[in-house]
């Protein structure tokens, strides 16, 4: 994915088009597909003070990704990205599916554009902060007959960084590609034939953006 991401922004950067200016006070609204794929690790899972010594996994997903910008200066931009709910299996490791959730990362970023305003190829990077909301967890049907039940995971609070580009097409539309490293920790609690259960699990996931933009 990260050769993709270089080959198709150098493509980009040799094709001549007409160069329409960031301005101060401009509004840009993205959309397009965005993927989450976690960096996952885990502590063993825990129940009733007993280690079972088995960490837990999750998996990827793609989804409708949102974000909309206002540029404070040509070269400085507040983002907000938002997406559709996001739907992640976990899992046991060597062991198969435990359950699955939903979540919803919303990401504010401060963007800073490194080319003059004019450029119609605009690289720029990003930090800011995630506030992950977790959702619908539940066991699949087989564990949940096992005696697993009351699948809860805390939501995340964290870090967020990103580099991407723009590019111009007109005046008003423009083609968007991102990669962002977003740290996303979170306890997931269970109980399991009635005894308490916990696993700390760090997702910290990349999440890749290509989108299309519309200024006004």
């Amino acid at each position: 994915m990260n050769k993709s991401y270089i080959a198709l922004a150098s493509i980009i950067c040799c094709i001549g088009q007409p160069a329409y200016s960031y301005e101060k006070g401009d509004w840009m609204v993205r959309g397009g597909i965005t993927a989450v794929t976690p960096n996952d690790s885990s502590n063993h899972v825990n129940v009733a003070g007993t280690d079972l010594g088995i960490g837990v996994n999750v998996d990827s997903n793609s989804q409708l990704g949102l974000n909309i910008l206002y540029f404070y200066t040509p070269k400085l931009a507040v983002e907000l990205l938002a997406a559709t709910p996001f739907s992640h299996d976990i899992g046991l490791d060597t062991v198969g599916d435990l359950g699955s959730t939903k979540h919803l990362p919303p990401t504010l970023s401060l963007n800073y554009y490194f080319l003059e305003p004019s450029a119609a190829f605009q690289p720029y990077v990003g930090a800011g902060l995630n506030y992950t909301i977790f959702f619908e967890e539940e066991f699949t049907s087989a564990n949940t007959e096992a005696g697993f039940s009351n699948l809860e995971l805390d939501n995340s609070f964290g870090l967020a960084a990103q580099i991407g580009f723009d590019y111009t097409i007109d005046e008003k539309w423009s083609i968007n590609t991102s990669v962002r490293w977003i740290d996303i920790d979170t306890e997931a609690t269970f109980d399991l034939n009635g005894a308490a259960g916990s696993v700390d699990v760090e997702i910290d996931p990349l999440v890749y953006s290509v989108m299309l933009g519309y200024r006004f």
